[in-house]
């Protein structure tokens, strides 16, 4: 339920979220529950400032957000990457993802049970391998991302880094739209029973998403077909 919420209501902290399960909902649970399975199960965090677990680690260094005003016009100029909690019937996972901005075509992906940095850095680098590099990559100041191993990773690939600002889910907008289509369009209607079955639910519905579904904000266009189209032209 609080994820779902959450999709419609990202400004919500853990506080309004308690409020709108009680008072709204008549569910008898305290405060402290809220908070715990929000910031440290789900990783879930307002688009407003306050404290929230995406939060950067204190001893990582962030860098600037590079989007504003920057014109993206063919694919792998900017990739964005980000990492969703995942209800299952029993227990839960996480889905990380890199999109690009331009096509909107689905990189790669992968799951997993916990968050960490390594996982992020995996996913990127078999996406680096299969797809090349992109000239930006944009997450949030999330602490896989923050960690030296990951950006600088990312640095010494010649890639440049761009975090959202501080308490901005809406920076990295794109992705948040992806969330949002891959669970009301698959994962809720079919919630999985477990880790197997997720990853082949997922599976299916990105094949859909990138080789099927048209999307209207490139023009009602397939992503995949803009994609490789036009990174052929640019080759």
């Amino acid at each position: 339920m609080m994820d779902e919420h959450y999709l419609h209501h990202p400004f919500k902290g853990a506080g309004r979220m308690h409020t709108w399960l009680t008072k709204d909902k008549g569910l008898p649970v305290s405060r402290n529950r809220i908070e715990r399975l929000y910031y440290r199960t789900m990783g879930l965090r307002a688009i407003m400032p306050g404290k929230h677990t995406s939060r950067r680690h204190k001893a990582h260094k962030t860098y600037p957000y590079l989007l504003r005003n920057l014109t993206i016009e063919r694919p792998n100029q900017v990739w964005a990457m980000d990492i969703t909690y995942i209800p299952m019937k029993k227990g839960y996972m996480y889905l990380v993802a890199i999109i690009d901005l331009y096509s909107r075509y689905v990189i790669n992906w992968s799951v997993s049970n916990s968050m960490d940095a390594d996982w992020c850095q995996r996913c990127l680098e078999e996406a680096i391998e299969t797809h090349g590099k992109p000239e930006i990559l944009n997450t949030d100041q999330g602490s896989q991302f923050t960690s030296e191993s990951f950006a600088n990773y990312v640095i010494n690939q010649g890639i440049k880094l761009s975090m959202d600002g501080k308490g901005r889910a809406i920076d990295n907008a794109f992705i948040e739209r992806l969330w949002r289509s891959v669970k009301y369009e698959k994962l809720y209607l079919y919630p999985p029973k477990d880790g197997t079955d997720l990853y082949l639910l997922l599976a299916e519905y990105f094949n859909y998403y990138n080789m099927e579904r048209r999307h209207s904000g490139i023009d009602d266009q397939i992503p995949q077909q803009l994609y490789f189209r036009l990174k052929t032209k640019a080759a």
